[in-house]
């Protein structure tokens, strides 16, 4: 499974919990859904999609059975299986307890691969009686992922449907791990510079994951005699009378020894057992350049930071995210399935596994782009003993791993519909996912790295407080609370909410009189000259968006968020006073962010410029692809109206077309073209049969500059809520220091896009 720790140890078990069953419950329960993918609009599309329309397709079928891939969705369908008798840590809790586990798995499967999943939960532990249920559903899918069975029905049932069924099979919780850690002990032992045939390796656990893994190992080249593996009574050797048929797979021929004295000249460890079981005078004992992985998870069997400590030539990974080298299942059985089912493979046999473990570590070795760097904070990642394998957000692992699995599904036999072109199978594995989340995810997992003070203006709302507390649990934020400290406390306590270690400044409390003092005489100076005097400066002062704002100005905060009680000039005007815009701009800008499937849409100026002259328009348009750089996307500009390149007269046409000119001439660099209807500007086939002539033609514009507010403040809220896009914004641009405005009315997953922005903000600059 996909499995991240709780990495901050801020949030309580208490918030946790409720989070979680939050989150499941809100909105359309559950975490998946069916989408139709054919026109369903009118009487005619009905009539194709039912009845009469498709007698067709299954009389095709029922003359050629491989036609169920041409005509159904069977060939992007997973099954994800479970009887619920192995789940995550709890055990056997039944079949409809594993239910939300097994969405989780199929939301994995679509957002990392886009193959689409059924989730089946059998309420049966009959190992003969599951299979047979199984095999009867199977012509539904084209793969099926057993999840969550225990040991050892777990084998018995993976090996049996794998013989008696023509599609493929893969016990995730077995196989997963084996591949991903494959992977990276080839990459360590090149690191150590160490030959694999006669390393020792020390193994505790003895579980599914485990022996899954130790098969591997052997495929890859350890020498059988060399690995000793632990389970819960001891070394598995030759003398014991308790093993199964599993187990004794692994016996070490040796005399019966202990964890402790295995770990002697050890060069690696695989550690699939439970939190705090090897101590640092084991790790002394190893071989030089020690290779550990200590994947318990959440607690590892040593901690990260214990086992650097102890000695500085060792190679370690454990199963977290906030450690490097991060043993993630998710690096692999999405790409496995994906390459598997691009060929019709029939199973999914070692070849395939094999080649998933090589296409992981070679990735690892490859230049990281610039989006993975971004994505975690750093300048550069590059193959040694902190990136042994790939980052589980690395966008290339699509295009790298299912390749492999389909090449070697056809080497060895197994697949019915070879792949010919194997570049243009590249792209559409490009393309297949988009970028949709992925801007998200990128934000975050940005922001995580390096958090930022983000002080709120109006922290004596629940929705605010809310997402603070979420920003504060993910590592992205550092909030400062301002109100009245008895009432953010009353919500805190109401909600259990975890921001007990937040500071609560209330601005008009007399505590705070020397930095209402200090603030005041920072607005003077700057407005003294437009009529303000010192004492209505201090007075200001006591409303929190302008201490807020001065916060920010002094370096007491980061980034400010406000606007989600006031009207938005209301929210801004302290912050455009106090803090001022960037020097050499005139105007600021608001922009909101839509992602959609084939990545992020950039609207502007959608909440602050009412009607902008022409130069205005230049400004604006030029800070706007700026942001938009910032995110490593190149912008790709329509300057929209109702006019196409001149084909109506009117202010609003001349107002762009000109504005046009001007980019086309101080700004040749950017890939900007207008004046353009809206429907010309996104649909790329349109524009090119129109005006092949356009900047345009052969690329669809990611970034709309609208005439005027009117236009794009429309234009963003139909496509948002019309269309169910996630929304970023609005973002304010031109601001000499991070400041953020709400819409009123703001949700709470919109608030912390706006924090995770903010915070993303903030490190750009610096």
């Amino acid at each position: 499974m996909f499995k991240l720790a709780n990495n901050t140890g801020l949030m309580s078990e208490k918030q946790l919990k409720k989070d979680a069953l939050d989150y499941h419950s809100s909105g359309r329960k559950g975490k998946i859904e069916v989408v139709p993918t054919k026109p369903y609009s009118s009487q005619r599309d009905l009539s194709l999609a039912y009845s009469p329309g498709v007698a067709e397709p299954c009389l095709a079928i029922n003359k050629d059975q491989d036609n169920v891939y041409k005509y159904t969705a069977k060939g992007n369908l997973v099954a994800v299986i479970s009887n619920g008798t192995a789940v995550l840590g709890l055990g056997d809790i039944g079949a409809e307890a594993s239910k939300p586990v097994m969405e989780g798995k199929g939301l994995l499967f679509k957002i990392f691969a886009d193959i689409d999943v059924f989730d089946i939960e059998i309420n049966e532990t009959n190992i003969d009686k599951f299979i047979d249920t199984v095999k009867a559903i199977s012509p539904t899918f084209g793969g099926i992922n057993l999840e969550d069975i225990k040991a050892p029905e777990a084998f018995k049932i993976e090996e049996r449907l794998k013989k008696e069924l023509d599609i493929p099979v893969m016990h995730d919780d077995q196989h997963g791990t084996a591949i991903i850690s494959s992977a990276a002990l080839l990459n360590a032992l090149e690191i150590a510079n160490k030959k694999i045939e006669k390393v020792k390796v020390v193994v505790s656990g003895a579980g599914a994951s485990a022996q899954s893994c130790v098969k591997l190992y052997l495929s890859l080249g350890v020498k059988k005699e060399n690995i000793f593996m632990f389970d819960s009574k001891g070394l598995i050797h030759s003398k014991r009378k308790d093993l199964d048929e599993n187990k004794k797979l692994f016996v070490q021929k040796s005399q019966d020894i202990s964890l402790e004295k295995a770990f002697v000249n050890a060069d690696v460890f695989l550690g699939l057992s439970k939190g705090g079981i090897v101590q640092p005078h084991m790790i002394k004992s190893m071989a030089k350049n020690p290779i550990v992985f200590a994947l318990a998870n959440p607690n590892p069997e040593i901690e990260y930071d214990l086992a650097l400590d102890t000695r500085d030539d060792v190679i370690m990974a454990t199963g977290r995210s906030d450690h490097p080298n991060q043993v993630n299942n998710v690096l692999g059985f999405p790409y496995i399935f994906r390459g598997a089912l691009d060929v019709r493979a029939t199973k999914i046999n070692e070849e395939m596994k094999l080649a998933a473990v090589n296409a992981i570590a070679k990735l690892a070795k490859e230049p990281v782009p610039d989006e993975v760097n971004e994505a975690y904070d750093a300048k550069i990642i590059s193959f040694g003993r902190t990136q042994i394998i790939p980052k589980p957000l690395d966008p290339r692992l699509i295009y790298w791993v299912a390749p492999a699995v389909a090449k070697a599904a056809i080497e060895s036999g197994v697949a019915k519909e070879p792949i010919k072109d194997w570049k243009k199978y590249e792209l559409e594995l490009m393309q297949r996912l988009g970028l949709d989340n992925k801007f998200i995810r990128n934000l975050t997992s940005k922001a995580k790295i390096s958090p930022k003070k983000v002080v709120f203006a109006e922290a004596d709302h629940y929705k605010i407080l809310k997402a603070a507390a979420m920003a504060f649990e993910e590592g992205i934020a550092i909030p400062i609370l301002l109100g009245k400290k008895h009432k953010i406390q009353k919500i805190i306590d109401e909600y259990n909410l975890d921001l007990s270690n937040c500071e609560i400044i209330d601005p008009r409390n007399e505590s705070e009189l020397k930095h209402r003092e200090i603030f005041a005489e920072i607005l003077h100076k700057k407005r003294k000259r437009r009529g303000l005097t010192f004492y209505e400066a201090k007075k200001l002062m006591r409303e929190r968006n302008y201490f807020a704002a001065a916060m920010v100005e002094t370096g007491m905060a980061d980034v400010m968020i406000s606007g989600l009680t006031r009207s938005y000039k209301d929210s801004i005007r302290p912050a455009l006073r106090v803090i001022g815009v960037e020097k050499g701009l005139n105007k600021i800008a608001g922009m909101y962010i839509l992602i959609s499937k084939d990545g992020p849409m950039f609207f502007a100026d959608t909440t602050v410029n009412i009607d902008p002259t022409v130069e205005e328009i230049v400004d604006i348009t030029i800070l706007v692809a700026r942001t938009v750089k910032q995110y490593k996307i190149n912008p790709k500009i329509a300057m929209l109206s109702y006019s196409n390149f001149g084909s109506n007269v009117g202010p609003d046409a001349i107002k762009m077309r000109e504005a046009t000119k001007i980019l086309h001439e101080k700004h040749p660099g950017l890939v900007v073209d207008g004046e353009l209807q809206a429907n010309f500007a996104v649909n790329n086939e349109l524009i090119n049969d129109f005006f092949p002539f356009s900047l345009l033609s052969d690329q669809s514009a990611n970034t709309l500059i609208f005439p005027n507010l009117s236009a794009g403040n429309i234009a963003y809220k139909l496509v948002k809520e019309m269309g169910d896009r996630e929304a970023i914004g609005p973002v304010l641009l031109g601001m000499k220091k991070p400041v953020h405005v709400l819409q009123i009315g703001s949700s709470v997953r919109e608030i912390l896009n706006m924090i995770t922005l903010g915070v993303v903000d903030v490190q750009n600059r610096k």
